[in-house]
């Protein structure tokens, strides 16, 4: 058996892995290491020297510091296809596997995969929160509720400085939409800030101390975070303590005195920046002040010596933990992800010897990942077809494809051989790359070898196609600029894609591709293919970069003759599994949400799979949620979120049995977006007022007094648990549960705080604590759950303090939100001066 409690958050232990002599030591080092630089030299390591990293200065033994995006992978310094990285599932399913100690693990994975890359800092975690289901960068971020948030990031931190790496927590504050995400200002009360929006850093702060923050490039109640002298130099650092460097999201600095006084210490990228020369230059006409840029050098350095980038000086880790297996740990990951969110007449795992009809293009081409500066590409993926054809005996399986949720080319990918030719203005080779996935993503420096930007004129996507099936394929283009699209001789376009009315470049990176012309192909028979791309050689942007595609879409058959081979197959086989998806036009980085509907006649191809097999499973391949209407009309619902690259491997463990759905919904789930409480995402006038206050998410739910489709929390498995007892101590919850099913299982026990009186405005109950525990058939297991004393806490406006509300509690364990089963009384009060809190236990 084995519980893991969530970590505390205020009262806890603060883990820092540092004993005090190697902090006095590398404060020494950073003293006699700034005693050395010049004002410029000062200023030029407070800005980016080029898209990915901080400069060197050898004159004090300082090695260039390198940045990586995360989450889920390590990128590295370029964006492409040809240097693979690890692609873990999603960070909304790892918190919903609701253990802490995972993601730790998951965090050790990463560190690896950026010391392999030679990254000393990954852009990592996000912890805002999943504020309305509309947001579009919801499958980036951890959870609804700020506690789990809390928990689930500060083991990825842990895990990943265990490596030596630093992460930058991010986006200090409230980014939790997309829409005018540059500009917005958000309005958000004082006790709601406190308490939701704040809290997963002040808890990742205290427990985890990150080496770094990223601030936001939103404002929060009138100030940009990257200048927000009160949340930063105030909260952030004097109240909680953060003795790391705040690193601006990338371009989101934009005056440079104002940054300095606003306790920014690093403009990215480089190397055009508000800081480098202009910080200077404001030091020397007296409007900035040198002492300010000391204060944000010693960060830079602090940081550069945790991270062994600074001669002298003993880096904080010095033995890494032993290595990980990349794939077992991505597969683990997923399997204990995947949320069942219904299970009727046992439909799963799927007894051996029945046959099986897997659906669905999704199924046959995996989703793996979200859109947007979170992607990395893995050397291979699994895919749910891969997954069980490899699990299952020959004959047991057949395919359709069903409905595709896209009728929009994709980035080209199975079938294409392609590699990026550099050419100058004289049509000279300069540089070639090979591109597996037919996307040119060079930013700032990020070149082939022997390239760079005044050289670059021109770039080539050329190679061959092979086709998986004959007819009419389309070609297209993504991105902006000259094109000459050729396919097997014949040129499909040549023109100019101009960007019409979208503002954000995220959106015209990863927006709609177009198609540009249509070719008969045969199966087995490859054809010539390129895509060439004129350089603009308009004047230089503050983030150059080279960003285009070559995207493909194959033969259109008609969509009712699709959907119905999909119900034969289910009607001939003994269990139909319908994988449904959404696409990177639905969930990425740059853009919000329209509606929570699945794309394409994917709720088409569901009913009419589950009208001709009772036995119809979905599997649900999204980053958040989606309207089921169907729900209720299927056997079984399991949610494997975006997967990773072992996603088909974990999930064929899940179907079979091998292994049990370990997840738990870690944000509600409407049955439609017209249920949900919060959804207002896009500003009004610049302005996006959080009016809802302190109740989003569950809260909101249960304030409202509606049911969502599944609560937070919610998850079956293949067992079953019986919650036998509930003791509550001043400091801690004690909880037994017995596992009263036939084979071993995981159960996230769940502890809730309810106010039984109403003294103030809060929430009907909010989530106190909870832990992962294992446990075999028939066995009992006692899990401890911690009650820190910010538990029965709210932010005093008027005093700018925590304070305790007095009263009594009801404690509630159970399996959900919805699903409580246990309770005991706590009262808790004041002694006469107010504080330390007396908290006794009612019998």
């Amino acid at each position: 058996m084995s519980g893991t409690a969530a970590a505390p958050r205020r009262g806890g232990t603060t883990v820092t892995g540092h004993e005090p002599p190697q902090e006095q030591a590398r404060e020494a080092a950073v003293e006699a290491a700034l005693g050395k630089l010049d004002l410029d030299a000062k200023t030029r390591l407070l800005a980016g020297q080029d898209m990915w990293s901080l400069p060197a200065l050898p004159e004090i033994g300082l090695a260039s510091v390198v940045l990586s995006d995360g989450p889920v992978g390590v990128r590295g310094v370029r964006w492409t296809a040809d240097d693979p990285s690890v692609a873990l599932p999603s960070p909304t399913a790892l918190a919903a596997t609701w253990d802490p100690a995972l993601a730790r693990r998951a965090g050790r994975l990463l560190a690896q995969e950026a010391r392999r890359k030679g990254v000393h800092v990954l852009l990592a975690p996000t912890v805002n929160l999943h504020r309305s289901p509309l947001g579009g960068r919801h499958f980036e971020a951890y959870s609804e509720d700020p506690f789990l948030t809390g928990a689930i990031g500060t083991g990825y931190v842990l895990g990943v400085q265990d490596g030596g790496v630093a992460t930058t927590v991010k986006h200090f504050v409230a980014n939790d939409a997309e829409t005018d995400r540059f500009t917005v200002d958000n309005t958000i009360a004082g006790r709601p800030l406190r308490e939701l929006y704040l809290a997963p850093f002040e808890a990742i702060v205290e427990n985890a101390r990150p080496w770094g923050i990223m601030t936001a490039y939103n404002q929060v109640n009138g100030c940009t975070m990257t200048e927000h002298h009160h949340l930063v130099n105030e909260v952030l650092r004097a109240e909680w303590g953060f003795d790391g460097c705040n690193v601006s999201d990338w371009m989101a600095a934009r005056d440079t005195g104002r940054a300095l006084a606003g306790g920014l210490d690093v403009a990215m990228p480089g190397p055009r920046t508000v800081y480098g020369e202009a910080l200077a230059a404001a030091v020397r006409a007296g409007e900035a002040d040198e002492s300010a840029v000391d204060a944000a050098v010693r960060n830079v350095l602090r940081l550069a010596a945790r991270v062994g980038a600074l001669d002298g000086v003993r880096p904080a880790v010095t033995e890494p933990p032993q290595p990980l297996d990349g794939d077992a740990l991505a597969r683990e990951i997923a399997h204990r992800s995947f949320v069942l969110l219904r299970n009727d007449r046992g439909a799963l795992p799927v007894a051996p010897g029945r046959t099986v009809a897997l659906i669905g293009a999704a199924a046959r081409d995996a989703r793996i990942l979200g859109g947007g500066s979170a992607q990395v590409f893995p050397d291979h993926v699994v895919s749910p077809l891969d997954g069980l054809t490899a699990a299952l005996p020959p004959g047991a399986l057949t395919y359709a494809t069903g409905a595709d949720p896209s009728d929009e080319p994709a980035p080209a990918g199975p079938g294409f051989t392609l590699r990026a030719v550099c050419r100058d203005a004289r049509g000279t080779v300069v540089g070639t790359a090979p591109l597996p996935s037919g996307q040119v993503r060079w930013i700032g420096d990020d070149l082939p070898d022997g390239v760079t930007h005044d050289t670059l004129h021109s770039v080539e996507i050329t190679g061959t196609f092979t086709p998986r099936e004959s007819g009419e394929h389309s070609f297209g283009t993504r991105g902006l600029g000259a094109f000459t699209l050729t396919v097997a001789g014949e040129t499909l376009y040549d023109g100019v894609q101009g960007m019409g009315d979208q503002a954000d470049p995220f959106e015209a990176l990863f927006g709609a591709p177009t198609e540009r012309g249509r070719v008969a192909l045969t199966q087995d028979v490859a054809v010539e293919v390129s895509l060439l791309h004129p350089l603009d050689r308009a004047p230089a942007a503050p983030l150059p970069g080279v960003l285009f595609s070559l995207v493909h879409l194959g033969p259109r058959r008609d969509p009712d003759e699709l959907i119905a081979e999909a119900v034969e197959a289910a009607r001939a086989a003994d269990t139909a599994v319908v994988v449904v998806a959404t696409t990177e036009r639905v969930e990425s980085e740059g853009f919000d949400r329209r509606d929570l509907r699945l794309p394409g006649r994917q709720d088409e191809l569901v009913r009419a799979v589950a009208a001709a097999n009772p036995d119809t499973v979905v599997v649900v391949n999204a980053g958040s949620p989606v309207e089921m209407d169907w729900r209720d009309d299927v056997a079984a619902v399991l949610l494997s979120w975006f997967p990773g690259q072992e996603g088909g491997a974990a999930l064929a463990d899940v179907l079979l049995g091998a292994e049990e759905p370990g997840g738990r919904l870690p944000t509600t789930w409407p049955a439609a977006l017209a249920d949900a409480p919060v959804t207002e995402v896009t500003p009004t006038d610049g302005t996006l007022a959080y009016t809802e206050g302190l109740f989003i998410g569950y809260r909101a739910w249960e304030r409202a007094g509606t049911s969502p489709a599944y609560p937070f929390g919610h998850g079956l498995g293949y067992t079953t648990w019986e919650y036998e007892s509930l003791d509550v101590a001043p400091e801690h919850a004690t909880v037994r549960v017995r596992n009263t099913g036939a084979r071993g299982g995981r159960e996230v026990v769940q502890l809730y705080a309810a106010p039984m009186t109403d003294t103030v405005e809060r929430p009907a109950r909010w989530l106190a604590g909870f832990a992962s525990v294992g446990a075999g058939p028939g066995e009992a297991v006692d899990v401890e759950i911690p009650l820190p004393r910010r538990t029965f806490e709210i932010w005093d406006e008027e005093a700018g303090r925590w304070t305790v509300v007095p009263g009594t509690y009801e404690l509630q364990a159970g399996r959900s939100v919805a699903d409580r089963r246990l309770s005991a009384t706590l009262e808790v009060r004041k002694e006469a001066g107010g504080d330390p809190s007396v908290r006794r236990v009612t019998r």
